[in-house]
């Protein structure tokens, strides 16, 4: 996703290399301060000037879905979501292959302190949601934690940090009239001065689920509340496609309710049987709100340092 971040240019690896660490070493000199923020500088022109956001109603095939954004919110096309999330947030390509876009507020760009949404669709099967009322989301939320060694050193072992999930930022919620499933985790990564907002909006279908993951940081949540309650009112499914038109002689059944698709969407593999949880993390899949989780401290170096003008020595350490 998440998918957390206040995106102010959140290329950790551009900041790795450019952001001063507090060490007894002597400051960088002005001209080399100088060049890091015309580099950095350079690399958002860059991908702004490849980058065509559309307003209004937008279709996307594949999920069977159109966003009808108005002129409240833009959407990014595939690639140029990709762009986005490699080049501007520093994921790597395997792990936004089935990004479909991304949407952001009117007004807003990516490396601007605000939320984006990355969108994808999932071919589930028909989920269930019969039993919403009776659903134990504080068991998916107790498995959550219990993967964390798990998921912890697979971050480790590809070089991102630790997280420990704190408790649930929004208990999941379910919105029979619009099919609407939301939840958010609050997050702490290690090493990060703050918690990470994961806030996650599931939307259902005939025979699949449309996600929307906005990440930010839990400082923003009474924000992002209120713009994912608006983003999930712009989604319509194609004519045939919605909840409503599921056909049970011809449509498959996903194996797990709405419990199970919290769980799945944290990374945990849902069993087929009773919506079980079995507590194995598909850490690669997922890793998109891991490494963006990342971009709340370097955001916060980027802005303070590449827009206020000030010299290393007034900075505080860069996570």
């Amino acid at each position: 996703m998440r998918l957390g971040h206040s995106y102010a240019f959140c290329a950790a690896l551009l900041l790795a290399s450019a952001a001063p660490r507090a060490t007894a070493q002597p400051a960088p000199s002005a001209q080399t301060d100088e060049q890091a923020r015309a580099e950095a500088e350079a690399k958002v022109k860059a991908i702004e000037s490849t980058l065509h956001p559309k307003t209004g109603a937008v279709t996307i095939p594949v999920a069977h879905v159109t966003l009808q954004l108005g002129n409240s919110y833009y959407y990014l096309p595939a690639d140029e979501a990709k762009r986005v999330l490699t080049e501007g947030w520093g994921n790597s390509p395997d792990q936004v292959a089935n990004v479909l876009g991304m949407v952001f507020p009117a007004g807003k760009t990516f490396h601007d302190e605000t939320w984006g949404a990355v969108i994808e669709y999932e071919d589930t099967g028909h989920v269930s949601d019969k039993d919403a009322a009776s659903q134990d989301y504080n068991s998916v939320l107790t498995d959550m934690k219990s993967s964390e060694e798990e998921s912890n050193k697979a971050a480790k072992e590809q070089g991102y940090p630790g997280s420990h999930i704190v408790g649930w930022a929004q208990a999941p919620t379910y919105d029979a009239s619009t099919r609407t499933l939301i939840w958010a985790r609050n997050i702490k990564f290690d090493g990060a001065q703050g918690n990470t907002l994961n806030y996650d909006v599931r939307t259902l279908g005939r025979t699949g689920v449309l996600s929307l993951n906005m990440v930010d940081s839990m400082d923003n949540l009474p924000d992002v509340r209120l713009a994912a309650k608006g983003l999930g009112s712009t989604i319509k499914f194609d004519s045939g496609s919605s909840y409503g038109d599921f056909n049970p002689s011809t449509d498959k059944l996903a194996d797990y309710g709405l419990a199970g698709l919290v769980a799945a969407g944290a990374g945990l593999v849902v069993a087929k049987k009773a919506g079980l949880l079995a507590i194995l993390v598909i850490f690669a899949k997922k890793a998109i709100a891991l490494i963006i989780a990342a971009f709340v401290a370097a955001a916060a170096w980027f802005k303070r340092k590449f827009r206020r003008g000030q010299s290393a020595e007034e900075l505080p350490p860069a996570e």
